[in-house]
């Protein structure tokens, strides 16, 4: 998978979002940072220019599970480690399982919001 290809499954989730908010910082990794969201909060992000991981959430048990399971997924730098892992590109994991995790971060981001952020959004049915 390119960064092209996983850009496009991700704003293929409906009512999916992207911006890049960190450009006037310092740090070059961080300002190629590209967020994908749901409503106002963030599911996943990824550098743009590296494209070496993506960063998504899951729960503390399925992250820890995961952990176990790939090589190429670790907790997330800068992030909640116990529900938010680096899942990193061309190790391990498969495609189709970035896939997966990338749509279940969605829902579990979704489930987060407030009820009236959620009933401005509308179904985000799969």
């Amino acid at each position: 998978m390119n960064v092209e290809e996983f850009r496009e499954y991700c704003l293929s989730l409906p009512h999916v979002t992207e911006k890049m908010p960190f450009t006037m910082l310092k740090d070059r990794y961080s300002r190629d940072v590209l967020c994908f969201y749901i409503g106002s909060k963030w599911f996943c992000y990824v550098n743009i220019e590296v494209f070496d991981r993506c960063c998504l959430k899951s729960t503390p048990e399925e992250a820890e599970e995961l952990r176990m399971r790939y090589e190429g997924i670790r907790p997330a730098w800068h992030m909640n480690k116990r529900m938010w892992n680096d899942v990193y590109f061309n190790r391990d994991v498969p495609d189709a399982t970035i896939r997966e995790l990338v749509a279940r971060s969605y829902e579990l981001v979704y489930e987060s919001l407030a009820k009236k952020e959620k009933l401005s959004i509308g179904d985000i049915s799969l």
